[in-house]
């Protein structure tokens, strides 16, 4: 089969390697699309040393399931794997399993025809969802549970709350999309580039503004989303956040400094990291997307395998959308 290898850094090129086959227990799917994440560009960038090349990166998949009990269905691919058995999977917590994996990462990713993975990770779509849209499950979810995390650890009332998103990436822009999903309507994004910003405020019901500039005031904040993860992020969101008000951390850009941690005790302020999902995230993402709620009009862009090794170029340059798909098949 044809498929897209990480081959060194900021080097990617398209081989034909062996078809994938089903262990026990799992299933062999067909492609139609797979996502570009930041973890990608992350590897790509050779920042990951647990995603050695020549390998195949990708994990926000969906396809056909060729064979199995699930034959011939429509799915998404939950491409986090763990134990099933240990004290977080029983918890529902697998996202926290000690012996958590990716599809990816420790096994073949999805940027190729075809994808080996367990059967319970197979979500099987609507017939009137789209594969294109469906491919947003994972990243979605992802946001699904930073929010839901947020609202948990929250001290004061949600009702009236005033949330910033840091970036205006595809992380940045889909969990701005679920907290106007849940009403907030005091929400802002911030972003740099103008040219973004101008994107941002036409497909999510919030205020872009650049962070150089202008934004809210500080200490006025009651919910902010860090979807970077950089010092200087952390740094932003410990300016912005009110007292007893909380802080998701969801991106990974560095491990710099940043996080005022005299202020974070003094008022009681929550800082929180989240990584992945549940299966109730992931669940409820493929719900919005169903819905409509969310979608990927105006910010993602389709494109073939092919052109894949030139796709993450672009968004090395800042020459893509927030969201690159590419198709599989």
């Amino acid at each position: 089969m044809r498929a897209l290898f990480y081959t060194g850094t900021q080097q990617m090129e398209i081989r034909q390697t062996a078809w994938p086959e089903a262990s026990p227990g799992q299933a062999v799917v067909d492609l139609a699309f797979c996502g570009i994440c930041g973890s990608d560009m992350h590897a790509w960038h050779g920042h990951d040393a647990r995603r050695v090349p020549p390998m195949i990166l990708g994990h926000e998949a969906v396809g056909v399931v060729r064979d199995g009990a699930l034959a011939g269905k429509r799915v998404a691919i939950n491409p986090l794997t763990a134990c099933g058995t240990c004290r977080m999977c029983v918890s529902g917590n697998r996202h926290l399993c000690p012996d958590r994996d990716l599809v990816g990462l420790g096994s073949a990713g999805a940027y190729a025809e075809a994808v080996s993975i367990d059967e319970g990770n197979l979500s099987v779509l609507p017939d009137d969802l789209a594969f294109d849209r469906a491919a947003l499950a994972e990243p979605l979810a992802v946001c699904v549970h930073a929010v839901h995390v947020g609202y948990a650890r929250h001290a004061g009332p949600t009702d009236g709350m005033r949330a910033v998103v840091l970036g205006g990436g595809a992380i940045g822009l889909l969990t701005a999309m679920v907290l106007a999903a849940r009403g907030v309507e005091d929400l802002w994004i911030a972003e740099p580039n103008a040219t973004r910003r101008a994107m941002l405020e036409r497909v999510v019901a919030a205020r872009a503004y650049d962070p150089a500039t202008g934004g809210p005031e500080a200490d006025s904040v009651d919910l902010v989303c860090d979807a970077v993860g950089s010092g200087r992020t952390r740094a932003a969101g410990c300016s912005l956040v009110r007292p007893g008000g909380t802080i998701v951390h969801i991106g990974l850009q560095d491990s710099a400094e940043g996080i005022d941690t005299r202020y974070i005790t003094l008022q009681e302020v929550t800082f929180v990291g989240t990584y992945c999902y549940t299966p109730g995230d992931f669940a409820e993402a493929l719900d919005l997307l169903h819905k409509g709620i969310v979608t990927r009009d105006g910010w993602s862009e389709l494109r073939p395998l092919s052109a894949g090794a030139q796709s993450f170029q672009d968004i090395h340059d800042g020459n893509a959308p927030p969201k690159i798909i590419l198709a599989c098949d």
